[in-house]
């Protein structure tokens, strides 16, 4: 993202800095100073976005032989989700579900103590029936 966000940046000022404006008239009802500005800020923003759609597609192409792999164990990891995440239905406002997708799970330490939680959940949900 940093390096799109510099070349995009980049490229707004040299097509912008070759324009020429009439710094007396306005354009969109704006200064063509700020207006401009604007635009290269946007170009900057365009790029950051564009980062990670480059990144991954970069990243696939190079390593192309371990993607399968790559792909295979994400789909075993989301079937572990699935399979011991709590039922929704016995949560109520005094105990909510805890990450019921698994968004917060970035390491195995992480996914150790989501499977704590959740095992504490249906504990918890059945013992109050």
């Amino acid at each position: 993202s940093l390096f799109t966000s510099a070349l995009g940046t980049t490229a707004g000022v040299t097509y912008l800095a070759n324009k020429e404006i009439d710094p007396t008239q306005m354009i969109m009802g704006m200064d063509p100073i700020i207006l401009f500005g604007l635009a290269t800020v946007s170009c900057g923003a365009l790029g950051w976005l564009a980062g990670p759609v480059l990144g991954s597609g970069a990243f696939s192409v190079v390593k192309r032989r371990v993607m399968g792999q790559i792909n295979e164990r994400e789909r075993e990891f989301l079937q572990h989700i699935k399979k011991n995440r709590v039922d929704p239905s016995f949560q109520s406002f005094s105990n909510p579900v805890p990450d019921y997708y698994g968004e917060k799970i970035g390491s195995i330490k992480q996914y150790k103590q989501w499977l704590k939680d959740q095992r504490a959940y249906n504990r918890k949900s059945k013992s109050f029936l």
